[in-house]
């Protein structure tokens, strides 16, 4: 890649920083001082974050992005949102926007731009406030900046304050290429048109017979996804699924965990006062048989509870020998399949509770949960009302209050099942990436025949900054899975494959991330 966009981080690179600013501040626009040592630190400096541009680690263009008040422009007008027709909630101020004179014919000022938008989106702001030189206005209109107030500055080196609002950017010059991201996050997913249109049709009574109709339909393509006899379709997330399926449980259980939501499984038992046991190792360490079947041969219990694809480390469990083993042992085997479901084939055949969500893999709207199960079930007056995982079976999954759009929604995403080969396109998306990685020697954490296709885990050396990274990454316009606490506090990043990112996106994704590993 000719341009590398990221975050200045390095010494060099702020060192580079202050000459460019110089160069530019003080020798082309006389806004400042010449010095001996033909440097110009900024006085925001350590608030600034230096959105930058390096050709093989020369520096030809940047920005500062600042959002603490006063701004820079408060100083000079007084209080910005006085000269505004409108009152901001979240705005930033953009300074030292330089490009070398070289360079500015190019493709710079516009990946600037498009990095400018990006990491604006990504932390919310509704505005971006600049001091822009009279020199350049039609430049900064280019971008969709538009001026309000009086010229600030001085003789030589007047400024007019100019605002860009979202809207205007989108339809300015640099707004046609779309600063749209690339995901490759475990979720949400990227819906397709025809998902969206069954969406935002009018909405229609779960009472009514449709509606019946619909949630038998979609049921149906579930349980045949997963080899599963029924199915309850809950409005909630995969935590109220693992409610449900918490509230099922008696007696005493073995509940494993090697990642976040393993964790998450044993928060789900406390706060449903179960009893059991854990059994717990590193991170991303499978399971063996033989620590498996001595926790259980030297306890006595009646369930075992375990996440399939562990999304904080992107393990795939065997469920096969979980099967077997608890098969042999007479146990009730749970799942927590939430990131499965969809991504990878699945037989939940002996199976006693699993769980499922509409948002990952399957490509519809967050806000739909699955609950699968073999057996009839009774309702229960001790478990509340909205957990009873009986009161759904007797209903049809209607008990209460549904979402004729969601379950609309889903029953079109489903219909993919039908029609492409998914799996294989999610398994091959994956093993591209394992195999790129391999031969550029950066470590994986989990081995090739442990990882689900859904997710690869990378931990970065200390000398890389995970959030640095991620961030870096994501100026460039992909965006990977890195801003959970739990990948931060290992230095981790993810990519995820549940969305349709091949070819040339996913080929210069890795280009990228090669490039942004090596810096």
């Amino acid at each position: 890649m000719e341009y590398v966009f990221k975050i200045a981080t390095t010494e060099e690179e702020f060192k580079q920083i202050y000459q460019l600013n110089y160069r530019t501040f003080v020798e082309e626009i006389p806004q400042h001082n010449q010095n001996e040592e033909g440097i110009l630190i900024d006085s925001f400096h350590k608030e600034n974050t230096y959105l930058i541009c390096l050709k093989e680690e020369q520096l030809i263009g940047m920005i500062a992005i600042r959002d603490n008040r006063p701004f820079s422009l408060d100083k000079k007008l007084g209080k910005v949102e006085n000269h505004l027709p409108f009152k901001p909630a979240n705005p930033c101020e953009i300074r030292l926007l330089s490009v070398e004179p070289a360079y500015r014919k190019g493709n710079v000022f516009l990946g600037l731009a498009q990095c400018l938008g990006r990491y604006c989106q990504k932390n919310g702001y509704d505005c971006v406030l600049i001091s822009g030189t009279t020199r350049q206005l039609k430049l900064y209109r280019h971008i969709g900046f538009q001026p309000f107030g009086p010229l600030v500055g001085t003789e030589g080196a007047l400024y007019q304050p100019m605002v860009l609002m979202r809207d205007s950017f989108e339809h300015s010059v640099a707004g046609q290429f779309p600063i749209e991201m690339n995901y490759f996050i475990p979720g949400p997913v990227s819906i397709n048109d025809a998902v969206t249109d069954a969406f935002m049709k009018k909405p229609f009574p779960h009472r009514s017979p449709y509606f019946s109709i619909l949630i038998n339909e979609v049921k149906k393509k579930i349980c045949k996804l997963t080899h599963t006899k029924y199915v309850q379709i809950l409005l909630g997330t995969g935590t109220l699924a693992n409610d449900v399926v918490a509230s099922q449980l008696n007696g005493k259980g073995l509940i494993l965990v090697n990642g976040e939501f393993g964790k998450r499984l044993v928060d789900h038992a406390k706060r449903s006062s179960l009893q059991f046991d854990v059994l717990e190792k590193d991170w991303g360490t499978p399971f063996t048989p033989l620590e498996i079947t001595k926790q259980i041969e030297t306890n006595s219990y009646e369930w075992l509870w375990t996440v399939h694809c562990e999304t904080s480390t992107g393990m795939l469990q065997d469920l096969s020998f979980f099967k077997e083993v608890c098969k042999k042992y007479k146990l009730k085997l749970c799942l927590d399949s939430n990131s499965s479901i969809g991504a990878n084939e699945i037989d939940l055949t002996n199976v006693y509770l699993a769980t499922g969500v509409s948002g990952k893999a399957i490509g519809s709207y967050s806000g739909l949960s699955f609950v699968f199960h073999q057996h009839e079930v009774s309702s229960n007056s001790d478990i509340p009302r909205y957990l009873d995982l009986g009161s759904y079976f007797i209903n049809n999954s209607i008990p209460y209050t549904h979402s004729s759009n969601l379950v609309s929604a889903l029953n079109i995403a489903l219909k993919k099942y039908e029609e492409e080969a998914v799996f294989q396109h999610i398994h091959t998306q994956a093993q591209h990436v394992y195999k790129f990685f391999e031969k550029h020697n950066i470590p994986v954490l989990t081995e090739k025949h442990e990882t689900s296709n859904t997710i690869i885990t990378i931990p970065l050396p200390h000398t890389i900054n995970s959030k640095t990274f991620g961030n870096n990454m994501l100026l460039n316009g992909y965006y990977l899975h890195y801003e959970s606490e739990y990948l931060i506090q290992r230095n981790w990043v993810q990519i995820s494959f549940i969305n349709k990112n091949e070819g040339e996106v996913l080929s210069n994704m890795l280009e990228m991330f090669l490039i942004q590993y090596k810096e």
